[in-house]
């Protein structure tokens, strides 16, 4: 049976990913059923296809991830598990583009957010069938990998409980920082979009965990071979399971390194849900486990860059086996080859948010330093960017968009 469940009605939260027990579901499938649904992007319409970053320095956000469900299974029930199959994801018959933006790094910032002292930039990237390419980082076209950034069940009270235990804890023991730690829950800006008593929304305004990180009920993990043809096992902690989808990328690399790193879009979903009966233990889950794509894009032949737990891009400190320090100076490393190439700072970022770059953890056993890799795909490229004995051929990509005013990140 093949079951829509169209755009407004389904809406229902900003920063809550069926984020408490009691919020009921909008609608019900049968076990078996497959279904689509309409998402948003992942700021609601809030950054434009223009020429000018000033709505991603602008941007509410109170008002990001107004999530699709939740949708409830028949049959599911805790201990079970929910198999998803992403049978087809896609952007908007009349909305074929999505963008990448480079946040501020008071609103939002990203992994790179207190190196570069972030100033907002984005790119727009149009849509043409599978593929993507943007007029403000020229000289890429590349394949995408559309998938949901952002996919889960609901938690129960007691799972919810611990969360914003430990993340409250993690926000007391760091004090006031920018970027923040955590994100604990906020009223503000909370959307749930149907008719619930007052006390209730309350209760879950209170207490709704905020939908920016992953979590045991799977989330905003943003893991993008999630793609067309995953399958999906994720634990069941309530009744119907209560299946919420959004975020929707048309591709991404691996790390979404610039907060909004993924190309944005917004779309159409196609699942399929079945309900594994004690599916929990016979498993033994403890997060979400998932089998990719058959699909992807065939870019064997990379550009490979190395990064250890050393801050060679920096003070040069020595850490021990830090595997996000690995992942930074592999990616720094990455973009420093990009700008010799002739891209900016700023179109360096993006294109290694949204490209189809591949990191892997290289090593994790030789002590001080761990050690990650960031694939570049040469395929993507217009030209051969391999080194040369000459050195690297230099060419001028003019800029991504900018704010009006003219500030930029750190150009050092």
């Amino acid at each position: 049976m093949l079951v829509f469940i169209p755009l407004p009605s389904h809406l229902f939260s900003h920063h809550l990913l069926t984020p408490s027990p009691d919020i009921p579901a909008v609608a019900t499938v049968a076990d078996g059923d497959v279904f689509k649904l309409e998402c948003h992007d992942w700021t609601g319409g809030q950054i434009l296809n223009n020429d000018n970053a000033d709505d991603v320095r602008d941007v509410d956000l109170t008002k990001i991830h107004n999530l699709t469900g939740p949708v409830a299974v028949e049959g599911a029930k805790p201990g079970d598990v929910l198999i998803v199959d992403i049978l087809d994801v896609t952007p908007f018959p009349h909305m074929q583009w999505g963008y990448t933006g480079v946040f501020e790094k008071t609103n939002g910032g990203g992994l790179f957010s207190t190196d570069f002292d972030s100033k907002a930039a984005k790119a727009v990237w149009d849509f043409e069938g599978i593929y993507a390419s943007s007029r403000h980082i020229p000289g890429v076209r590349f394949a995408g990998i559309p998938h949901p950034g952002l996919i889960g069940t609901a938690p129960s009270q007691e799972l919810l409980d611990k969360w914003n235990e430990r993340e409250r804890g993690l926000v007391a023991a760091a004090g006031d920082v920018v970027p923040a730690v955590a994100l604990t829950p906020l009223a503000e800006g909370a959307y749930v979009g149907q008719k619930l008593p007052d006390k209730v929304r309350e209760k879950i305004y209170a207490e709704g965990a905020r939908t920016i990180p992953g979590r045991e009920h799977g989330g905003n993990v943003d893991i993008k071979n999630l793609s067309r043809g995953s399958r999906c096992f994720f634990p069941v902690y309530v009744d119907g399971a209560n299946l919420a989808v959004g975020d929707l990328h048309f591709s991404q690399g691996d790390g979404e390194l610039s907060f909004c790193g993924a190309i944005e879009m917004a779309g159409i979903i196609t699942l399929k849900c079945s309900v594994m009966k004690d599916g929990v233990k016979l498993l033994g889950l403890k997060q979400p486990i998932f089998l990719p794509s058959p699909i992807d894009p065939r870019y064997h032949e990379q550009l490979i860059f190395e990064g250890l737990s050393v801050d060679v891009n920096g003070d040069g400190k020595q850490y021990s086996m830090d595997a996000t320090v690995a992942y930074k100076q592999a990616a720094l490393n990455a973009m420093d080859y990009l700008r010799r190439l002739g891209y900016s700072k700023e179109q360096a970022h993006l294109l290694l948010s949204a490209a189809p770059v591949e990191a892997h953890v290289a090593a994790m056993v030789d002590v001080p330093n761990a050690c990650v890799t960031m694939g570049l795909p040469l395929a993507i490229f217009d030209r051969d960017i391999r080194p040369t004995m000459q050195g690297i051929e230099k060419k001028s990509y003019k800029n991504a968009a900018l704010r009006t005013d003219g500030v930029r990140c750190d150009q050092k």
